[in-house]
């Protein structure tokens, strides 16, 4: 293969031999970013939960999904794993690894989110918050990240959100664990920055998933929510957040660490 084509090549599938970990990937942002990734060239794990899947009506979402990532990477598999159970973080990157042979990628997309007004906060919801949206990182990280380090390469990116820093009323324990969850990351970022390792947060704003359907149902209050949301008067889509996923995983990315980079639409200005 000539020098010319290995480029045209490297263009086209960027993140060919990549082998990635994407967390709460059967639905919205994370399914995306799964897409985008076996569409460029890697080979992908998705993380899903085929009880909640079940319990929000989207029963056997991770299968079609694995099925069409299957079509362009035959490795690629689908995990369901409760992120809710103890160690269950670790479990998940473990078998990850011997699926793939490795992680070089892991996208932490998975999270919990009960709105609740904080009179009614109970210490169940602030557990629930607490270990899906930081225990389980934190072993997922414990996990991944030493044989990143020992590669001299990886790359760790974060799904935040605008409520680290402009908190919901009705979503206080939530905004709570997801700014503490990117500070995890810039701790870590520092502690592995001369590794070859970047770990870097990626927070949307109003983006149109299967979450916030229920918003939808009246398209006039939908609108308004849109306008009030960002000075661009829209929700924005998965893909525009899967695609900052992707740049920062990719050597565009090589020197960017520690950030919180919002899409947002400039809803953070």
């Amino acid at each position: 293969m000539s020098q010319s084509t290995q480029l045209q090549t490297h263009r086209l599938t960027p993140h060919a031999g990549r082998r990635v970990l994407i967390t709460g990937a059967s639905l919205g942002i994370g399914r995306e970013v799964a897409r985008l990734f076996v569409a460029e060239g890697a080979t992908v794990a998705i993380h899903y939960s085929r009880q909640i899947d079940e319990m929000t009506g989207y029963a056997g979402a991770a299968a079609v999904l694995v099925s069409d990532l299957q079509a362009l990477s035959p490795r690629s598999v689908g995990l369901d794993v409760d992120l809710g159970a103890p160690a269950s973080g670790a479990q998940l990157v473990e078998r990850a690894s011997e699926a793939l042979g490795g992680v070089d990628v892991l996208v932490v997309c998975a999270s919990t989110q009960m709105r609740e007004r904080f009179e009614a906060i109970t210490a169940e919801s602030i557990a629930r918050h607490a270990r899906v949206n930081f225990e389980a990182s934190v072993e997922m990280l414990q996990a991944a990240l030493p044989p990143m380090a020992a590669a001299g390469w990886g790359r760790v990116i974060s799904i935040g959100s605008l409520n680290q820093t402009r908190p919901d009323p009705e979503l206080a324990v939530y905004a709570a664990m997801k700014a503490a969850h990117h500070n995890l990351i810039r701790n870590l970022a520092r502690v592995h920055a001369a590794d070859g390792v970047t770990l870097n947060t990626v927070s949307p704003g109003l983006i149109s998933t299967p979450r916030n359907a229920w918003r939808r149902e009246n398209l006039d209050e939908w609108h308004d929510i849109e306008r009030k949301a960002n000075p661009m008067h829209r929700a924005g889509c998965p893909e525009e957040v899967a695609s900052m996923v992707l740049l920062l995983a990719s050597d565009a990315g090589a020197f960017i660490t520690g950030a919180d980079i919002p899409v947002d639409g400039g809803a953070h200005l």
